[in-house]
């Protein structure tokens, strides 16, 4: 275990001396780190998926260039993670006066009370350390924001209870932003922070330091500023006012992830699949492209509002509940490891309906009916994928000799099983999904996957009372009475 430095005196004997720390700033500290990590080629944002060539790029130029920075984007593109991602770039620890509530600098502290007690204490002046995660504020804006919760304000109570005059610099209560001293200020939804207070920045960014309300008092603050914004707020529910968003020396897009193979790397990051139970639920990877593809199509549907967008959340959610409702399948029936099943995507609608925006013709059909039309789409994709080339004809003439098959996601892998082997051809077609030796679960799912995949191409017909059956041809048109031959020159005359 390390050990650190205890006193002043200390401290400028170790390598933590006032040439290494004196004058450095947390931009000009993130800016070594970040280098340091890129000499190395280490991965600058762990966990954060499809941003490696478009988003990170822009990231590390704010950096390297000491830039505050705003990221824009729609809900759920990982923006606050990004932000609180950036303490990895803070050194482990880093040494500021103890008890100070803005984080002092040793060698050059900036409050009344901290100048005093170096004064008074010179080289035993104690010392404190702070980890990276201290370092790091962060703040949700709202309209009830005000100057004193960012930047400070009289406190009276502070004032009676030490004897002094208010209009003494240590009676200040200081803000969220000076607490930040030396860290990194993280604002979310800027512009929800009312236009008065989006003022009260202007300083900090441009000149480095703050005003405290009634005092000729400037503070130059050592602080990284860092915001998030969906683009549609701008006009939805508030603004970035014009003077601040020309002080935010870089401006970033986020976006959603750009194929099927990154979202699902994210969805599988952050879903929680791997339950505690004793009880294991396998997710086929057709049933994840799935779940994934619903979000893209959602993404395109004009019925869906895109100023809102589609979140990541959606995905991670709906494949969430598909396990659980599996494993309730298990539990229900004893059974020590279940497959989820097509029919568990659509068990999963409340994990949908919530996070569709609809635009008015959305609305008219309603949310629930939109959802299951993004789940049919998105089992036709995926099942074009699997079984473009496939001869499924033996399966459709089993269906249109008069046979019938209703499914249920609460049945058990066996009964489901003995259902769909009576279907000429079917079970010896799932063999690219469930591999050599498949057992009755992955059976089961692959071939009620290849049956809805029929029903999503309007080969088979399917409904709540029959299940899966014969779709009827749609009868021909009567011929009409025969069309008189018309001259062209004629025909012109009459268009």
């Amino acid at each position: 275990m390390t050990k650190y430095p205890a006193t002043l005196g200390e401290l400028r004997s170790s390598a933590w001396g006032e040439t290494r720390l004196g004058g450095r700033t947390v931009k000009s500290e993130m800016r070594q780190n970040l280098l340091r990590q890129l000499q190395a080629r280490q991965p600058l944002f762990p966990g954060i998926h499809g941003y490696e060539d478009t988003v990170e790029p822009h990231i590390v130029n704010a950096l390297l260039a000491r830039h505050n920075f705003i990221l824009l984007g729609l809900r759920g593109q990982a923006k606050s993670r990004i932000l609180r991602g950036l303490t990895a770039l803070l050194d482990p620890a880093l040494p500021c006066i103890a008890g100070c509530e803005i984080h002092d600098n040793p060698y050059r502290p900036i409050c009344r009370s901290c100048r005093a007690l170096v004064a008074e204490r010179g080289d035993a002046t104690p010392i404190a350390w702070l980890e990276p995660g201290h370092r790091f504020v962060e703040k949700l804006a709202t309209p009830d924001v005000t100057m004193a919760d960012m930047i400070g304000d009289l406190d009276p109570i502070k004032a009676a209870r030490t004897g002094r005059d208010l209009a003494d610099e240590l009676t200040i209560h200081y803000g969220l932003l000076p607490r930040a001293n030396r860290g990194i200020f993280a604002i979310n939804e800027l512009p929800d922070l009312a236009g008065k207070i989006q003022v009260g920045l202007f300083n900090i960014m441009q000149e480095g330091d703050v005003q405290i309300k009634g005092y000729p008092l400037r503070l130059p603050l050592d602080v990284l500023l860092v915001f998030t914004a969906n683009p549609e707020d701008y006009t939805a529910r508030g603004k970035i006012i014009t003077p601040l968003k020309d002080r935010i020396g870089s401006e970033i897009r986020t976006h959603y992830p750009a194929s099927l193979d990154e979202g699902m790397a994210i969805t599988a990051q952050e879903a929680w699949v791997a339950r505690e139970a004793a009880r294991g639920a396998e997710v086929p990877r057709y049933v994840r492209e799935i779940i994934e593809q619903i979000a893209f199509l959602a993404r395109e549907d004009k019925r869906v509002d895109r100023r809102s967008g589609v979140s990541q959340r959606l995905p991670i959610s709906c494949l969430e509940n598909a396990v659980s409702n599996a494993e309730r399948r298990a539990a229900q029936h004893g059974e020590d490891s279940v497959t989820v099943r097509v029919g568990d995507v659509y068990a999963a609608l409340p994990a949908l309906t919530g996070k569709l925006e609809l635009e008015y013709e959305g609305e008219l059909k309603g949310a629930e009916q939109i959802s299951r039309e993004l789940i049919r789409g998105a089992i036709g994709r995926i099942f074009d994928k699997y079984f473009a080339d496939a001869d499924l004809k033996p399966v459709v003439q089993w269906f249109e000799m008069g046979g019938e098959l209703k499914l249920d996601d609460s049945q058990r892998a066996a009964a489901v099983h003995a259902q769909l082997r009576k279907i000429q051809g079917l079970l010896e077609c799932t063999g690219g999904l469930t591999g050599a030796q498949p057992g009755l679960e992955a059976q089961a799912a692959a071939a009620e996957f290849v049956l809805e995949g029929l029903w999503a191409h309007k080969r088979i017909g399917r409904s709540e009372e029959r299940g899966f059956y014969a779709d009827a041809p749609k009868p021909p048109r009567p011929a009409g009475p025969a069309e008189p031959l018309i001259p062209p020159r004629q025909r012109r005359q009459f268009n």
